[in-house]
């Protein structure tokens, strides 16, 4: 763990592309993605493990192809999924501080308190630095949101934990609910599209349950090289 690694489907073998920055090992990398020019985004959050707390900023990092690693958000709380728009000039970035980090002594009966709960945007520029936008969603006091998949018009849609109303809630790019997709009484964690003939389910994971969803969009993939 605490590393991002690269696996060749066919062959199985895998080898790891980002395992320290400055020295030391990530906190806990959580979401990734890849934008058209091969670069790899991951946020490096920490919710649970026993290992010390090595980065102390939880942050959204870029990976290059020339193998460099760049700290790109550093102001996004705690943050979680990540997805880059279909035009290249917005990566959204996911923030859901639950208040946990998985070490320390406080007793398990301690109320935690949540810190930002929120899906951020901000601006991409060509050579991959990320400008903070605006607050699309604030969640808060509800917790907010986990996983995110763009369709190819730059719709978002968001795995939101929200208990009072779980499920995917699609957004505009300015942050307008176009749907609401329930998975009640589960929460939902992740969201993604499928590909080919395919490309207008989403699959949507809860802690023990797949969906699969029919929706009126395909979705954004990088184009095939």
């Amino acid at each position: 763990g605490r590393r991002v690694t690269r696996t060749d489907m066919t062959t199985g073998k895998s080898e790891i592309i980002a395992g320290l920055y400055e020295g030391r090992p990530f906190n806990a990398p959580n979401d990734i993605t890849i934008d058209e020019k091969g670069r790899i985004y991951f946020s490096d959050p920490r919710y649970l493990g026993h290992e010390p707390i090595d980065q102390p900023i939880m942050a959204v990092y870029r990976i290059d192809p020339d193998g460099s690693i760049h700290r790109i958000v550093t102001d996004a709380g705690k943050p979680n999924g990540v997805a880059v728009s279909p035009d290249q000039k917005s990566l959204y970035v996911v923030s859901n501080d639950n208040g946990m980090t998985g070490i320390g002594r406080i007793p398990e009966e301690t109320p935690l308190h949540r810190g930002r709960m929120a899906l951020l945007a901000y601006d991409l520029a060509e050579d991959g630095i990320a400008m903070f936008r605006k607050v699309l969603v604030d969640y808060a006091p509800q917790d907010g949101p986990d996983g995110l998949v763009v369709d190819v018009d730059g719709n978002l849609y968001v795995a939101v934990r929200d208990t009072t109303r779980p499920g995917i809630v699609v957004y505009s790019p300015e942050g307008e609910e176009l749907a609401y997709i329930p998975t009640t009484p589960e929460l939902p964690t992740n969201v993604a599209f499928g590909r080919g003939d395919e490309s207008k389910t989403l699959y949507v994971t809860s802690g023990n349950s797949l969906y699969q969803i029919k929706v009126m969009k395909d979705g954004y993939h990088l184009p095939v090289q």
